[in-house]
C-alpha cells in the first residue's frame, strides 16, 4: 500500500512561469491561424497535415524550453507522482519514476500505432535552428527534417510508420495507453491510503478515473488549489491554497 499518492496538473507549474492550460493565456486557449487547439493537437491533424502541426507544437514548447522547477516540484521530487503536466519539470527536479500520464515535451516516440510498446526517448530540441531569421516556412522544413518526414510532392506528407517520429504527448484524439503507464498509474491509485491532487481543474480524464478509484476504495483525498472544486464525497478534505503554501506547509 502507498501512504500518499500525489496526482498534480498545471496550477503545480503555474509559478515557474507556465501558463495553465486552460487559462486566459493556456496553452489549449491558443489556436492557429485557421484551426482550434482541439483540432490542432490531434493525431489526425499530425497525419494529415505535420507541417503545421509541428510549427504549432515547437512554438509551445520553444516558449518554455529554460523554464525550471519551482519549490513545489523539489518537494514532491521524492514523492510517488502522477501528473497531467507535459512540461517536464518533476523530472528536472529529481523524480525518476514519476508518471507523466499526458507525456513530456522533451521526449519523442517513433510514429507508431497507438498500442505498440516503445519507450520514449531525448527530443534533443537544440537540433532545431531557433535564429531570430528563422522564418515559419524554414522552421516547417527543419522539424520535418527532424521529425522524419518528407515526400517528393510536398502535397503529400505525412508521418510514416516505424519511421517518422512523433512528440510524447497524448493527443486530443488519443487514449490512455501503456505508453503513457496507465496500468501501472491506475495500480497505485488502487493501492493508495490517500491521494492527494494538486492543482488541477478535474476537466481530463485522468482525474475522473482517479475519483472513481477512491470513491470505490473508501480512500481519503485532499483538494490543494486557490480555488477549489468541491466534490460530491465525504472523505474529501480541502486546502485553499498554491502548490507551493501546501508544499512549505508539509516540510
Amino acid at each position: 500500500m502507498l501512504d500518499e499518492l500525489f496526482i498534480t496538473g498545471a496550477g503545480v507549474s503555474a509559478s515557474s512561469g507556465i501558463p495553465t492550460f486552460r487559462g486566459n493565456d493556456g496553452f489549449w486557449t491558443v489556436g492557429s491561424k485557421n484551426y482550434t487547439p482541439q483540432e490542432m493537437a490531434t493525431r489526425i491533424m499530425y497525419e494529415n497535415n505535420p507541417a503545421d502541426f509541428l510549427l504549432w507544437y515547437f512554438k509551445r514548447f520553444a516558449s518554455y524550453r529554460n523554464v525550471k522547477p519551482n519549490a513545489a516540484h523539489f518537494w514532491l521530487a521524492d514523492k510517488k507522482l502522477i501528473t497531467q503536466n507535459i512540461d517536464g519539470l518533476d523530472g528536472r527536479a529529481g523524480n525518476k519514476d514519476y508518471i507523466s500520464i499526458h507525456g513530456r515535451l522533451d521526449k519523442v516516440v517513433r510514429y507508431q500505432n497507438e498500442m505498440d510498446i516503445q519507450h520514449p526517448f531525448d527530443a534533443n530540441w537544440n537540433e532545431i535552428d531557433l535564429s531570430l531569421d528563422s522564418s515559419d516556412e524554414e522552421l516547417k522544413k527543419n522539424l520535418l527534417d527532424k521529425f522524419k518526414i518528407n515526400s517528393i510532392s510536398n502535397n503529400n506528407l505525412s508521418p510514416q510508420l516505424g519511421i517518422s517520429l512523433k512528440p510524447y504527448v497524448l493527443l486530443f484524439d488519443e487514449i490512455y495507453t501503456d505508453l503513457y503507464r496507465i496500468s501501472e498509474a491506475e495500480n497505485w491509485m488502487s493501492n493508495a491510503k490517500k491521494i492527494i491532487f494538486i492543482g488541477t481543474s478535474f476537466s481530463v480524464n485522468i482525474t475522473s478515473i482517479a475519483l472513481r478509484t477512491a470513491i470505490s476504495n473508501n480512500i481519503e483525498v485532499e483538494i490543494v488549489d486557490p480555488e477549489p472544486i468541491k466534490l460530491n464525497y465525504e472523505k474529501a478534505t480541502y486546502h485553499t491554497m498554491t502548490a507551493e503554501e501546501y508544499c512549505d506547509m508539509r516540510r
